[in-house]
Formats: C-alpha cells, sequence, structure tokens
C-alpha cells in the first residue's frame, strides 16, 4: 500500500486573524516610536529600536537596575527585557563608558554592564498604557518602567558625559540632563553588588547543613 503524505493543514480562522491582529500592532507600535518620537525602528518579530542615531543603551542586569532607580531619582527612558534593564543615555555615550569604567576604577571587574551604541538594537517595548503592554508584560517581552513621552523632545532628558564629569545637572530644578558619570558609577556599584549577594545567594543553597 502506498505511503501517501498528507497536505498541509489551512491555518484555522482563529489563527489568521491572532496573525493579523499580531501585525496590525506591530505597526501601530512602529508608526507610534517613528510619528510620535522620530525613532527609527527594525521590522522584526520583534520589533527592533535602533541605537546610536538618537540615543544610546546602557545595559545591566535587572536585579542591579532595580537598585539603580530606586537611588536615582532623574534617568531617561528605562525599559525591562527578561532579566535585563535598558537604560537610555545620550548618543555617543556608548563609547564612553569602557573609559568611564576604568576611569571609575571598575574596569578590571566582570560587571555584566554594556553598551549599545552606534549600529546597535534594542527590543521595542509595547508603548505604555496600550492593550497590547499588558500581555508583553506576561510573556517576557520588552516594556517600558520610565517610558519616553511622544511629542516632547527625549534628548534633554537622556544622561550625558558633562564637562569635568560630576559637574553636570542632575535632572532636578537645576535643569540639565542628568550626569553619565554618576549613572555609570551608580550602575557599576549596583552591578558588583547584585552580583555578589548572588554568589552568596548560590553558596548558601549548595553548602551542606551543619550538625551540631
Amino acid at each position: 500500500m502506498p505511503f501517501t503524505v498528507p497536505l498541509p493543514r489551512a491555518p484555522l480562522e482563529g489563527g489568521r486573524a491572532q496573525w493579523r491582529e499580531h501585525a496590525q500592532d506591530a505597526r501601530s507600535c512602529a508608526r507610534w516610536y517613528e510619528k510620535g518620537l522620530g525613532w527609527a525602528t527594525v521590522a522584526g518579530p520583534p520589533l527592533q529600536l535602533l541605537t546610536g542615531l538618537r540615543f544610546d543603551v546602557l545595559e545591566l542586569p535587572a536585579d542591579a537596575g532595580d537598585a539603580v532607580l530606586r537611588r536615582t531619582g532623574a534617568t531617561g527612558p528605562v525599559a525591562l527585557h527578561g532579566e535585563r534593564m535598558a537604560f537610555l543615555v545620550a548618543a555617543g555615550s556608548a563609547d564612553e563608558v569602557p573609559g568611564l569604567l576604568d576611569w571609575l576604577e571598575w574596569g578590571a571587574i566582570a560587571l555584566g554592564l554594556t553598551a549599545l551604541g552606534a549600529d546597535g538594537r534594542m527590543p521595542a517595548p509595547a508603548p505604555p498604557r496600550w492593550p497590547c503592554a499588558t500581555a508583553a508584560t506576561a510573556q517576557g517581552a520588552a516594556v517600558w518602567l520610565r517610558p519616553p513621552e511622544p511629542g516632547r523632545e527625549v534628548e534633554p532628558t537622556l544622561p550625558a558625559l558633562a564637562p569635568f564629569g560630576y559637574g553636570g545637572g542632575d535632572g532636578g530644578s537645576g535643569g540639565g540632563a542628568p550626569d553619565l558619570v554618576r549613572l555609570v558609577d551608580t550602575a557599576a556599584t549596583e552591578c558588583h553588588r547584585a552580583r555578589l549577594l548572588r554568589r552568596n545567594t548560590l553558596r548558601t543553597r549548595t553548602q551542606p547543613l551543619a550538625f551540631s
């Protein structure tokens, strides 16, 4: 009896409708970034934002990033993607980060702190308060913790390298963008602290119990 390979089954109508809805959400999301913020996007999935044009990204572990948010009042937009947190900083800052880490005496320590600049990409978070934003959070997709505001210039809010390091603005009433040196120093400190905490926690879990 000859073996017959069944023909591929057409997707269910519900699947087609879900695909069309997803594609429409992606196009709407891209328009939100391109028209509302003037940011370049790259079609996905997932939709991505180009770094090095309007902003660079300082990326670090989420537990360290959470501590940075608690310590730092003024930042630019901040996004969360899985176990990594992305702080938007002024364009060109990524090139300065390695030198800053060396100057701050963090250069020889593995921190899990990286910077994305020219030709880099980051996942585009769902626009805040959109219906798809809740679903994106549940599925582990990128989300905004401190979102940008369409119609307003984002650049003045981005941490930038100020003359003489700590002489820059703090984002408060004095005006000016938050200082990049302060942010990098705080991020490096919290990355190191979180790394030690994770190591100690792992050691405690694997250490055999001692009985007297």
